[in-house]
């Protein structure tokens, strides 16, 4: 096995045992914190299921660096013998690093919406060699390694639809900004199929990979955390992603638009257009 095949399988272990620990706080009763405004949420078990997450990979990975949602807090107990975490704010673009986002979706998750994930993406010199969101809810577990992405372990692809008035497209923004959600959800609406938000950015990369949606579009800038997994595995399944200037996307591009890729520039322009109202 590959450095690259063993980071991929480390990181679905390491989802997948984040998940559980979510999973199991799921539905119950939890103390909600807010972040930066009303609807940037927080809880116990964002921060028990990262902890797990960046443990797991410790185990086999203890030298690495972490990108992480949560705040850095101590996640090894300092009597237990364990190394730190080295947690660092950007993503290194040297060596070996980790993107953790215990729960994506946090509002749905106390909402009691299925629709959330635990993901995590293994990097190597800044770039992804292996990617898990693990849906715990719903039970799948969408990845991407070295030479394969899957949903379930199956094999998926982005969708073949070419047509753009029949694109089922994901509006990612966050209606904090009520302009610019407004906008794009009108240009989408008015020029492209039928329209969607599920408020989990990596669950609906993670559906774009796998051909439930011909497209997704966000006019603000998105954390890492929210977005490398799920761009890694779209463009492994086939499909596009650029920023909205149709520039290679980037964690530090203003803006996304993922598609199939069939026709990306007809996307484009209807996020261009959206920018311009």
């Amino acid at each position: 096995m590959t450095d690259a095949h063993h980071r991929a399988a480390i990181a679905e272990r390491a989802a997948r045992a984040g998940g559980v620990v979510a999973r199991e706080l799921f539905r119950g009763e939890l103390q909600v914190e807010t972040k930066d405004d009303k609807t940037d949420l927080v809880t116990a078990a964002d921060r028990d299921a990262q902890q797990q997450v960046v443990a797991t990979i410790m185990e086999e990975f203890p030298s690495d660096q972490f990108v992480c949602e949560e705040d850095s807090q101590q996640l090894a107990d300092p009597e237990s013998g364990e190394n730190e975490p080295s947690l660092v704010e950007s993503v290194p673009e040297t060596g070996a690093g980790w993107i953790v986002d215990p729960i994506d979706g946090t509002t749905n998750f106390v909402r009691g919406s299925r629709t959330w994930a635990t993901s995590v993406t293994a990097l190597v010199d800044g770039d992804p060699v292996g990617s898990a969101n693990y849906l715990p809810a719903m039970g799948d577990l969408y990845a991407a390694g070295p030479e394969s992405v899957t949903r379930d372990g199956k094999t998926m692809q982005v969708s073949e639809e070419t047509d753009p008035e029949a694109f089922l497209v994901a509006v990612v923004n966050r209606w904090t900004d009520a302009d610019a959600f407004g906008s794009l959800c009108r240009a989408a609406d008015e020029h492209l199929g039928d329209v969607r938000r599920l408020g989990s950015f990596q669950a609906t990369l993670s559906l774009l990979a796998d051909g439930a949606f011909d497209a997704a579009a966000c006019t603000q800038k998105a954390n890492a955390w929210d977005t490398v997994a799920g761009v890694h595995m779209v463009r492994e399944a086939g499909g596009t992603v650029t920023d909205v200037a149709g520039e290679c996307w980037e964690t530090d591009s203003d803006g996304m638009v993922a598609s199939n890729g069939t026709d990306h520039e007809a996307v484009l322009d209807v996020v261009r257009r959206a920018v311009d109202q």
